[in-house]
């Protein structure tokens, strides 16, 4: 099966190919497989499992084309929802040719921009994952997250055999509800991380927490307020937060290391920066810290 689900317009500034290579950074990753040409992804929609294959057809290259590999074609609804989520993956909707032209005559920036040009924040729309992505990340390196993640997803998430892959979903908050901190650890989250996954959980299933919520906030600031209400949510995970779930272009995690790195790095200073000497770094970027962010990654990894 291979049939054509909807395409999708592209915007300026949007090359698949390098969100690819960015996708492509870590052969650990469990809830999507990417290769040079597209990526495959499996979603529950309207309780189905339904597996898509997402790439810009050769004749049409201003288009990014959804096809069915697996599962029962989704309704109207299912289907506006799909290629809503697609949209907010890739950023689609927004005109990021102010953001070039602010990149363009930066010195840190403009190499980057070359290098990486169409790359878009690969965002991740579902709340509970995001926040989940980001407790696991805490203070631990890059692939070990991704162990955690595979771990959390393998146990309590939904799976497809298909072609000899499996693919994996995220898991629904509410299925936490009957498990405990011990189990967790048993996955080798530490006690905090384990507690802090279980509250968000909790708060999620309940509808005391919600993606729409924060975006009817009056402000990015009100949003990140709010999850620093969290026990275990502090600035570096609600910042991450705002700018991989809420898609706020402002976002800046100055106490990131990777981002620290970064500017260390193609700086050539001798130390990392503080968080105070990126926030003022981050002036020149008013607006676009997210992206500016997004792309001091990239010299990394």
């Amino acid at each position: 099966m291979n049939d054509l689900l909807f395409e999708l317009p592209l915007p300026d500034h949007f090359a698949l190919g390098a969100c690819l290579e960015y996708m492509n950074r870590s052969p650990l990753e469990c809830l999507f497989r990417s290769d040079a040409e597209g990526v495959e992804r499996l979603f529950i929609v309207e309780g189905q499992a339904v597996l898509i294959r997402l790439t810009m057809p050769a004749d049409r290259p201003q288009r990014l084309r959804a096809a069915l590999l697996y599962g029962s074609l989704p309704g109207e609804a299912g289907l506006a929802w799909l290629a809503r989520y697609i949209v907010e993956w890739f950023d689609l909707d927004r005109d990021l040719a102010p953001f070039y032209k602010l990149a363009a005559e930066d010195e840190l920036l403009g190499p980057l921009l070359q290098a990486n040009d169409g790359l878009r924040i690969i965002g991740i729309p579902d709340l509970f994952e995001a926040l989940c992505w980001a407790i696991l990340g805490q203070q631990v390196n890059l692939a070990f997250a991704y162990r955690l993640k595979e771990r959390l997803t393998a146990k309590y998430g939904q799976s497809l055999e298909w072609q000899g892959h499996t693919y994996y979903s995220f898991p629904e908050p509410e299925v936490f509800h009957e498990v405990s901190m011990e189990e967790l650890c048993a996955l080798q989250l530490t006690r905090n991380k384990a507690r802090t996954v279980l509250e968000v959980a909790h708060l999620i299933a309940a509808g005391a927490l919600s993606r729409e919520e924060l975006l009817a906030l009056p402000s990015p600031a009100a949003a990140e307020q709010r999850l620093l209400q969290i026990r275990g949510i502090g600035p570096w995970t609600s910042q991450y937060v705002r700018m991989r779930c809420l898609r706020d272009a402002t976002s800046f995690p100055a106490g990131d290391v990777g981002l620290q790195n970064a500017v260390k790095f193609l700086t050539g200073m001798d130390r990392k920066p503080t968080p105070a000497e990126l926030v003022e770094m981050s002036a020149r970027w008013r607006g676009w810290e997210a992206y500016a962010t997004f792309y001091l990654w990239r010299a990394l990894y």
